[in-house]
């Protein structure tokens, strides 16, 4: 987890969700020092705090507003594709796409996706990048938490129309992953200790264990973290976006 330091506990805290560009009720935190005032100068002591996006496992909801704003078929004006600038120009997601090939359709989800930013208001610079397997759309942007959410919300709300829309317009089945700032890093590791607890407590008690949706990507690192652990098995059940993760113990036969 990132530290912050500064000399009280509270002026860390801001500090720390300044840079981040969240609010209080979007992070975990915890105060690992609170800090010395000293006497006269001498023996100050930085307070320090780490913060972190608070990521439930949970896409508990999507938000509504969003998907009715971003579902709109309206002409849109645009700057970014693939890490350079394009000239401003209308989308043709009004027009009715299908059977793109990569980079069409690639360029279209570009627009799609700064025309959803401009909606909530946090105007983002869409940059392309390819991850193995993986095409990742980084959403850069003054107003990271808003494209984020609490908890993460609305930014796998955008995760999951940025798939069906991909589904929707390409010949070939890509997989799309959405980023805001480093949040699908801090995810990721979130991600980690999730599957590692999760399965000491489906050891420890004998029980399955029923994880909240998440995106397809997500439940894939979870599958891969425990695949090589005997103990577990992992399966999908549901559909999306509400598709979740069941962790149960593994069937032994002696």
């Amino acid at each position: 987890m990132p530290i912050y330091k500064a000399a009280t506990v509270d002026e860390a805290i801001q500090n720390g969700l300044n840079q981040l560009g969240l609010t209080k009720d979007q992070v975990e935190l915890e105060i690992l020092d609170e800090g010395k005032k000293g006497f006269l100068g001498m023996g100050r002591k930085d307070a320090q705090v780490s913060i972190e996006p608070s990521v439930s496992e949970t896409i508990s909801e999507v938000v509504e507003e969003t998907v009715e704003d971003v579902l709109e078929e309206t002409p849109v004006e645009i700057t970014v594709i693939d890490e350079f600038e394009v000239e401003s120009e209308e989308s043709s997601v009004e027009q009715e796409l299908s059977d793109l090939d990569d980079e069409a359709a690639l360029t279209e989800l570009a627009l799609y996706l700064t025309e959803i930013s401009k909606h909530l208001d946090a105007p983002a610079l869409v940059k392309m990048e390819r991850e193995a397997s993986l095409v990742v759309f980084h959403l850069e942007t003054q107003k990271q938490g808003i494209l984020i959410g609490k908890h993460g919300k609305t930014l796998n709300a955008l995760q999951y129309l940025a798939q069906v829309f991909i589904h929707r317009v390409a010949t070939n089945k890509l997989s799309i992953v959405v980023n805001v700032g480093n949040y699908r890093e801090k995810r990721q590791e979130i991600i980690q200790r999730l599957a590692e607890r999760t399965a000491d407590k489906v050891i420890r008690t004998g029980q399955p264990v029923f994880l909240e949706p998440m995106p397809a990507f997500e439940r894939k690192q979870i599958h891969a973290a425990l695949s090589k652990n005997d103990g577990v098995k992992t399966h999908s059940e549901g559909e999306e976006p509400y598709r979740y993760l069941v962790v149960e113990p593994a069937k032994r036969f002696y």
